[in-house]
């Protein structure tokens, strides 16, 4: 059997995180290994910790979950970011995927779909709530883009048409046999060409764009 997904919960609500970690320590793959009560706490856990999956709140005191975020891709944390929050505005939604959020979902989900969020972004899928996704499709829409798919080669548009369907860099390179390095370059030089900030904005370009797989 697989090893269980690690995750951290933080919130600044001690009823949140302990209603949270009672449904998840129910699941058999997913093992709740620790707390935290805001960004700076849930930095710090994440980096003694190592989970698989952080479930970070946005609006938190003291460090909120968005600077959280940029703080774990700036000390190259691999773990990946669940949002969840009641806030659903884009001045919300957009900074917490530029910041990197693998997924965003709301405090209401069903318990049953939290986990299965869970399992998606921990195997490397992008994954939000329809209103969270078309706040990002428009924001990307008032940069155009539209034409800049042309300038993409062949083999950078299948290097996004696996970004799309939520592979890493290294599954990518082993799909098309090339090395990691050469991903990374790839990767990067799509960003470019598109104006785009992040993989999220690559793969839902893609989605919209018709180009993904």
């Amino acid at each position: 059997m697989a090893d269980p997904i690690k995750v951290l919960l933080v919130d600044d609500h001690q009823v949140v995180r302990r209603g949270l970690r009672t449904f998840l320590e129910v699941q058999d793959d997913i093992e709740v290994v620790g707390e935290a009560s805001d960004g700076a706490e849930g930095v710090a856990r994440a980096e003694e910790l190592r989970p698989d999956v952080v479930l970070m709140d946005v609006k938190m005191p003291g460090m909120d979950g968005v600077e959280a975020l940029r703080t774990l891709r700036e000390l190259d944390n691999p773990a990946r970011v669940l949002i969840v929050t009641s806030f659903t505005e884009q001045r919300t939604v957009i900074p917490a995927l530029r910041a990197g959020a693998a997924g965003y979902v709301y405090k209401d989900v069903d318990p049953d779909a939290l986990a299965g969020a869970i399992r998606s972004v921990h195997a490397g899928h992008i994954l939000l709530q329809p209103e969270a996704a078309g706040a990002l499709l428009s924001q990307e829409e008032t940069n155009s883009g539209q034409g800049r798919g042309g300038s993409l080669t062949d083999r950078e548009r299948e290097v996004l048409s696996l970004i799309a369907d939520g592979r890493s860099n290294r599954e990518i390179a082993r799909a098309l046999v090339l090395s990691e390095k050469t991903v990374k370059t790839h990767v990067s030089n799509i960003l470019m060409k598109l104006d785009l900030a992040d993989r999220t904005q690559a793969a839902l370009w893609a989605v919209r764009h018709g180009a993904a797989g």
